[in-house]
């Protein structure tokens, strides 16, 4: 059974787009395409790749949310100049760390392959 990493250090490393077990091996290859397996500790990024969806669209909706709370307590658009620039300040945010949240997806899913356990994962091989 791995030892259970600490959770600020796992989530730091997907921050910085590394491996989430080691903290070594870089998570892309280029753009936001992820390497498949960790080049230092030859840990499976994701294992099955449907798993990081939940934590993908999850941090996707963060940003939106704030827009929706700043709505909801009385941010108002009265022209389209203030329609554009709550757009972009939405958009630009959201597409400056596509990779940063990729990471912290890819590395919430490690921990909870860890804290969750599978047997049949490789991660939990004695």
């Amino acid at each position: 059974m791995t030892k259970r990493p600490r959770v600020r250090d796992v989530l730091r490393r997907g921050l910085k787009r590394r491996c989430p077990r080691c903290g070594e091996g870089p998570l892309f290859v280029r753009g936001i395409r992820v390497h498949e397996r960790c080049s230092a500790c030859g840990l499976h990024f994701q294992r099955n790749h449907g798993d990081t969806w939940i934590w993908v669209i999850l941090l996707d909706r963060l940003p939106i949310a704030a827009a929706i709370v700043a709505i909801y307590f009385g941010f108002s658009i009265t022209t389209w100049a203030h329609a554009l620039g709550f757009v972009i300040a939405l958009l630009v945010p959201l597409i400056a760390t596509v990779r940063e949240r990729q990471g912290l997806a890819i590395a919430l899913d490690f921990l909870t392959r860890v804290y969750l356990p599978d047997p049949s994962d490789e991660i939990h091989a004695a």
